[in-house]
């Protein structure tokens, strides 16, 4: 009996190989059935890199026109201020003009020596046969006028004494560039000899013309 419904059973059961039949699908003209698009994707590319590159040169734009602004309002302010600083500038020139004037000035002053502390120190080493007639301290120099005592050659002697000593004093050197006897005679009316010695002054630096 169970042999009978095993047979029975196993002769209806279906086919396991379905029948063949041909596929005439044209997959080509079958409507696209995804949910996203490829399209899309590239649509969203295209549009992020013409924002990007619209952002980028945006950027640029603006930067530009800032500095550019920035030049403009430079430019209007040297114009505004122009005429001042070519103003300073003359200034300044009339300035060092004046300035060159005093430092001159002040050079030769300062190049000068004290009447008074020249005519002590004389004072005080001049030999006892010599007289001092006349102190004359000029712009280039220092002319004296001396009287000698004594007989002729005694006072010639006493005259070149005085020159060499001058010569040697460091005090005078320092200021005057030499000396020099420019006269001498014999003077009738006190039977005296007298000289006349000159030192030029020293330029400014104290170096020798």
């Amino acid at each position: 009996m169970l042999s009978l419904l095993k047979k029975k059973s196993n002769a209806a059961a279906p086919p396991s190989v379905p029948a063949w039949h041909p596929n005439f699908r044209n997959y080509e003209k079958l409507p696209d059935i995804k949910v996203v698009r490829t399209a899309f994707f590239i649509n969203i590319a295209a549009i992020s890199v013409a924002l990007a590159l619209a952002i980028y040169f945006g950027f640029h734009e603006w930067q530009l026109r800032v500095v550019g602004g920035q030049v403009t309002d430079v430019e209007k302010r040297i114009r505004t201020d122009k005429p001042l600083s070519e103003q300073a500038v003359v200034l300044y020139k009339k300035f060092q003009a004046e300035e060159a004037k005093i430092a001159e000035v002040d050079g030769f002053i300062k190049s000068r020596p004290l009447v008074s502390e020249l005519l002590r120190h004389i004072g005080e080493t001049i030999p006892p046969n010599v007289a001092l007639d006349t102190f004359d301290l000029r712009d280039t120099g220092l002319v004296l006028r001396l009287s000698v005592r004594g007989a002729p050659d005694a006072a010639a002697g006493h005259a070149t004494a005085y020159l060499n000593q001058l010569k040697g004093d460091q005090k005078m050197m320092v200021l005057f560039a030499d000396a020099a006897m420019t006269s001498l005679t014999r003077n009738p009316a006190t039977g005296r000899l007298a000289v006349e010695m000159t030192l030029p002054l020293k330029p400014a630096g104290g170096k020798k013309p």
